[in-house]
């Protein structure tokens, strides 16, 4: 990647002088209709409305000038070409192509992909039919009726979050659980309510050496054997078709015992928390179908497109992208909250925290050097209204400024119109009351609301799976904008090895841990020990 210090462009000084200005700008007076019809934007059947943001048309044009004078429109080619921009891992990052047209894909030098992708998306078409037609059947011949997604990070926090998204259309005899703690309690409390005759676990592991996916498949495949222990025995559960795997290590799932003809593959230009477009997504076809889940792709791809094409000034990622580089690097804050106004997108803050904190929680650019400035920030969230009853007495009042998304839905035929509307009113007024707040001298000051809270607000008409693919591949590319400005490698994660390699020594040798600290040996008394000793 081509080097890039954004501290050294000649925009970033002038953003510093800007941010002392705005700092004293009461934006609450400035909030008429000329700055609502500029600071609002369209895309891929998504609204954005980002007036109420502490940003003057000049912080804008400046950040798109930012923008426009970084590599950021050769990196985002590199990447819908292929280009291997996972320096660290020497990979591709080709989640794109998944929801790419065949045509798309062979203008970018990428058709050869095109067999190998209709190839990964039949056979999910094919058994996510089988299973949810009744021709999916267990070793007693009883037709699937539970299917559970043993994965962890992207393999279970993408297609739990569009699962959720998608219960208007969940189909009515097959219901889908997610599990992915190692914590022994969730699988054995799940496991006891369901019968292992009508039940199908499915192993999501791109490397299939994930600690904590093995040993819930290998918990489950000893309740599976143990149930089946009278009457008809099964020697490999795995082998039978009550285990399903989708991997890019094919060699290590047949290894583990799981027949070629029982896994789905997905390429290792994949990322994990990027492979909701990917096999990996058989449990989101499995529960809408699989044409709900071809409409998924084709939002994002919509997404894609507008994210290739639109000039950074009209551009949603970018936009959004800019915004909260404006508020890490030139007015200090932290971090970053998501709010959505839908029940059915409660996993969303969860799913964007991995996205977001995984790819830009970085210190180093792309060359090894040390940033100077502030990278990826704390993302964080909760549903609305509930988050106005647990946090939102520091949004509006606390000594932190955190910049707010509300996620909205026009309409929605699943609520009533009553509650709807009440909903709805009350994202508009916490979006409003941020910005406006109220000050006065005949209230006491624990009365007073200081304003110039910042926050954006996004409409969706209707939560379809054309919008919510569109909504996720949204953030997706905000979160590369952010890492390309940045110029850090917003697709590798080296930061989670450490603590996964120190447990992977403790559970090997409980003696002579001359790494771990006093305190940490203390601890290490006092835990349980190996139960063969």
């Amino acid at each position: 990647m081509d080097k890039f210090v954004i501290t050294d462009s000649s925009q970033w000084p002038r953003l510093k002088t800007l941010a002392a200005s705005v700092r004293d700008i009461e934006f609450r007076k400035s909030l008429g209709t000329e700055r609502a019809a500029n600071f609002r934007l369209e895309a891929a059947g998504l609204y954005l409305d980002y007036s109420r943001n502490l940003v003057t048309d000049e912080v804008m044009e400046t950040l798109a000038v930012l923008a426009e004078a970084s590599p950021l429109s050769m990196h985002r080619e590199a990447m819908f070409r292929g280009e291997a921009i996972n320096t660290t891992e020497e990979r591709p990052v080709l989640h794109t192509a998944l929801r790419a047209a065949p045509g798309d894909l062979q203008a970018d030098g990428l058709g050869e992909l095109s067999g190998e992708i209709e190839a990964q998306l039949g056979r999910v078409r094919e058994i996510s039919e089988r299973i949810r037609t009744g021709q999916w059947l267990g070793v007693t011949g009883k037709p699937v009726r539970d299917v559970v997604n043993l994965g962890i990070g992207g393999s279970d926090l993408g297609p739990k979050l569009v699962c959720e998204a998608l219960k208007e259309f969940a189909h009515e005899d097959v219901r889908c659980h997610f599990l992915s703690n190692v914590d022994g309690e969730p699988i054995r409390s799940l496991l006891r309510v369901l019968d292992p005759e009508t039940t199908l676990v499915i192993v999501s592991s791109k490397s299939f050496t994930t600690q904590e996916t093995l040993l819930n498949a290998n918990t489950a495949a000893t309740w599976f054997q143990e149930s089946f222990r009278e009457g008809l025995g099964i020697d490999n559960p795995f082998a039978s078709p009550h285990f399903i795997g989708i991997t890019a290590a094919p060699v290590k799932a047949m290894q583990a015992g799981i027949p070629e003809d029982q896994l789905l593959l997905f390429g290792d230009w994949v990322g994990g928390r990027y492979s909701l477009w990917s096999s990996i997504g058989l449990t989101i076809a499995i529960t809408a179908g699989y044409d709900n889940f071809a409409r998924l792709l084709e939002g994002a791809g919509q997404m894609d497109r507008h994210f290739r094409l639109a000039p950074p000034a009209r551009n949603m990622p970018v936009i959004l992208a800019l915004l909260g580089l404006w508020y890490a690097n030139f007015l200090d804050a932290e971090s970053h909250a998501v709010i959505p106004y839908c029940e059915r997108l409660r996993h969303l803050p969860f799913y964007l925290q991995q996205l977001d904190m995984e790819s830009n929680g970085k210190s180093v650019t792309f060359s090894g050097e040390q940033v100077s400035h502030a990278t990826g920030p704390i993302v964080w969230g909760l549903t609305g209204t509930d988050g106005q009853h647990s946090f939102f007495q520091l949004l509006h009042q606390g000594t932190h400024l955190v910049p707010v998304d509300f996620i909205g839905i026009g309409e929605d035929e699943l609520s009533s119109p009553e509650h709807h509307r009440v909903l709805l009113a009350n994202m508009l007024a916490q979006s409003v009351a941020l910005m406006e707040g109220k000050k006065s001298e005949n209230l006491p000051s624990w009365r007073n609301y200081p304003g110039n809270r910042p926050s954006n607000v996004l409409l969706l008409d209707r939560l379809t799976p054309e919008t919510l693919g569109a909504l996720i591949a949204l953030y997706e590319h905000k979160v590369f904008v952010q890492g390309s400005l940045w110029n850090i490698n917003s697709f590798d994660q080296w930061g989670v090895e450490l603590g996964k390699e120190l447990a992977r020594q403790l559970l090997e040798n409980d003696d002579g841990h001359s790494e771990l600290d006093a305190g940490a040996k203390l601890l290490l008394d006092r835990l349980p020990r190996r139960s063969s000793e």
